[in-house]
This record gives structure tokens, C-alpha cells and sequence, in this order.
């Protein structure tokens, strides 16, 4: 089957360049792929191609013509190739490059516009538009769910890592003033620890015990249903906040969910959240919780387009091509816009744009995505 796909990508990037060749008229938009289409990453790289290939179809305008290239992954030799072949197709608008650490590199090339998945940073940079799902987006979202709720005493949580110097920047300009701050070991075996101190767990066991202690030599009814009620318990008094953010992912995120659970945060008193999943469906496995919250794109289209690439290429893709697919779209309506497409201005829109991962807000050149607030409970993706 791999074969047969194989096949297939390389009649679509033959079919897109042969296109090339066919006009030689000026009235074209022509749009660069970066992607790593070959080594390691290929796999990735040919979904990129795919996602495209869907946008074209549904955009049904022959006048595009996408140029894959070769790019490799952080790799500068081929990154640079990739872009020289892509501007001397004529394209001075690009989709790419897919990680952060080639910004640096595509910079340089100040007569192109770069439109990339990546989510490190909303702003508008050089020549730079970051449409990824942005931490900023996440939080705001995160911000005014809580405030519907009541939250007003949250935590935000996240490990002391290569991104905390990011993450804290990102919390920075965002006044988040009222959100405690903790940062905590990723190690297991260090963080569940660090959480009893958070949780004030030890004080809050030995309340529980000196409790007990005052109604077991007690033998009247009441003092006997007291000391019951007290044994149910593995501690007593309440935690000083009422929700969590938690900005971690996969096995890390679970062991932070493990140890808030294991120093008897309740669940009911207290707000469990995290950051966009991707509708990772691994998270059910993580059963100490009953109800976690996070933001992220629109389900019910990011299910249709998943559908609607595997009946086309009998493969699932990565979650990251529904951003290549929004790219296109956002290209071709800045195109529609503008006539043409010289620099990163032409991207300024005064309304918002409605994509397949929601709706984007490009206004003073920066980008923001209005983002669902999801449930997960009962092995379920459900919109808050």
C-alpha cells in the first residue's frame, strides 16, 4: 500500500509542476511547500503534500499551482535549496517552513512570505506568519472558561524545561497577574514531592488524623458516625486554589494528573485543565480523573477532514496538515484580496477568517484563533 501512495504523491507533485510549465501567464498564484519529503520525516512531508492537494480540490480554482520541494528538517543545506528552486518558479509565497529553528534561516530571503505551522510566536515576524495553534490562544481561551466558572485562585503549571524561559515570556505579556506560577521537575519520582508541597498535603493529613483522634475514645452515636465519615477520608481541608492549567502533554501530563489526584485534590472543588490535545485519544487511558478541559481547534471539522483524506488516500493524516490545508486557504484569500502578494502586510485583514481548525484574527499582524473549550469524560470529546 505504501507503494501504491508513493506512486500516487509523486503523480501529484508531477502533475503540480507540469503546470508550470504550461502558463506562462503573469495571473498565477504560486505557492512554495517546504516539507521534508524525503529521510525520516518523509511520511509527514507527503501528508503535507496531500492536505494540499484537498485544498486545491475544494478550492477549484485553476490558477494556483503549488511546488513542492525538498527540505528536509532542520536541515540548512536543503532548506536553502528548497527555496532557491521555489523562487526561481516564480513563488514568493511559501508554505514552511515547519519548525522554528529554520526562522532564522528564512529570513534572509526578505522578497518571500513564509506561512508557517508552527505555534511559537503570533506575531507577525519579518517575513515570518505563525498560524499554529498559538499558547497565547490557548490561554485567553483557558482565561475566560475559568472566569465563566467562577475560577478566580488558578494554577498554572508547567516543567522546568528548554521552553520555562518561553512559557513564562508568553504568561508575561499576557497579564496573566492573578494565576499562580509552579514549575515543577518532570521526573516522576521528583514531581509527585514537589505536589505535596503545592497541595499542602502533609498538613492537611495530619488535620485529618488529629481529627480522628478527638472522637475515637468517644463512644456516643454521634462521635462513632463522625469518626466513620473521617475514615472515608485521606485528608481534611481544602486546597488554596480552585483550578489548575496544566501546560504539558503525554506521559508528563499524566503523571502531573496522577500526583494531584494522589494528594486528594477534589475534583469537585477544583478545575482540572491543560492545553490543546489534538484529540489525542491516548489521554482515556488516563483514568485518575473523571473530567479534564482544554482548548483546541473545531472537532466536528477536524473529523471531516480526516474523513475526507482517508477516502482519498486510505491513510490517516498528522494532525499538523490541517494547518497546511488552512495555509492555502488563507493564501488564496489574501491573494483574492490583494491581486497580488508581496510581504506579510497583505495578510492585515480587518475581518475575521474562518478556517477548518476555526476561526483566525489577523488584526495588527497578530495571529489569534478563537478556540473551543472541550471536555474529556467518559472516553469522549465533548464541546463545553
Amino acid at each position: 500500500m505504501k507503494k501504491i501512495i508513493y506512486i500516487f504523491l509523486y503523480y501529484i507533485i508531477l502533475f503540480i509542476n507540469s503546470n508550470l510549465l504550461s502558463d506562462e501567464k503573469n495571473n498565477l498564484l504560486k505557492v512554495g511547500l517546504l516539507a521534508p519529503l524525503s529521510g525520516e520525516y518523509k511520511e509527514l512531508g507527503n501528508s503535507l503534500v496531500y492536505s494540499l492537494q484537498l485544498a486545491l480540490d475544494e478550492i477549484n480554482d485553476e490558477k494556483i499551482f503549488i511546488i513542492p520541494r525538498d527540505s528536509g528538517l532542520n536541515n540548512k543545506e536543503m532548506l536553502n535549496n528548497a527555496i532557491k528552486d521555489i523562487r526561481s518558479q516564480g513563488a514568493n509565497i511559501v508554505i514552511g517552513p515547519l519548525s522554528n529553528d529554520e526562522f532564522e534561516e528564512v529570513k534572509k530571503y526578505n522578497d518571500m512570505t513564509f506561512i508557517s505551522p508552527s505555534n511559537i510566536l503570533p506575531e507577525f515576524s519579518d517575513n515570518i506568519i505563525s498560524i499554529g495553534i498559538s499558547l497565547e490562544s490557548q490561554l485567553l481561551a483557558l482565561k475566560n472558561f475559568l472566569k465563566k466558572q467562577k475560577k478566580n485562585k488558578t494554577v498554572i503549571m508547567f516543567p522546568n524545561n528548554q521552553f520555562t524561559n518561553l512559557i513564562e515570556k508568553k504568561i508575561k505579556k499576557l497579564n496573566l497577574n492573578n494565576f499562580r506560577i509552579f514549575k515543577y521537575n518532570p521526573d516522576p519520582q521528583v514531581l509527585t514531592g514537589e505536589i505535596e508541597i503545592l497541595t499542602n498535603y502533609s498538613q492537611r493529613k495530619k488535620n485529618l488524623e488529629l481529627r480522628k483522634k478527638i472522637f475515637e475514645d468517644k463512644e456516643d452515636e454521634q462521635s462513632i458516625k463522625e469518626l466513620e465519615k473521617l475514615e472515608q477520608l485521606y485528608t481534611l481541608g481544602n486546597v488554596n486554589f480552585d483550578s489548575v492549567i496544566i501546560i504539558d502533554f503525554g506521559n508528563n501530563l499524566k503523571s502531573v494528573l496522577t500526583s494531584l489526584i494522589y494528594t486528594d485534590v477534589n475534583e469537585k472543588k477544583v478545575l482540572f485543565t491543560t492545553v490543546n490535545q489534538w484529540f489525542d485519544k491516548s489521554i482515556f487511558v488516563e483514568n485518575t480523573i473523571k473530567t479534564l478541559y482544554y482548548p483546541s481547534i473545531d472537532y466536528k471539522e477536524f473529523q471531516k477532514y480526516n474523513k475526507k483524506y482517508f477516502k482519498k488516500f486510505n491513510s490517516y493524516p498528522s494532525e499538523i496538515t490541517i494547518l497546511t490545508y488552512d495555509a492555502l486557504g488563507l493564501i488564496y484569500y489574501a491573494w483574492k484580496q490583494n491581486g497580488t502578494l508581496s510581504s506579510t502586510s497583505d495578510f492585515v485583514f480587518k475581518n475575521k477568517i474562518k478556517g477548518k481548525i476555526g476561526t483566525f484574527s489577523f488584526k495588527d499582524k497578530y495571529v489569534r484563533q478563537e478556540l473551543n473549550i472541550y471536555k474529556i469524560e467518559d472516553n469522549q470529546f465533548i464541546k463545553f
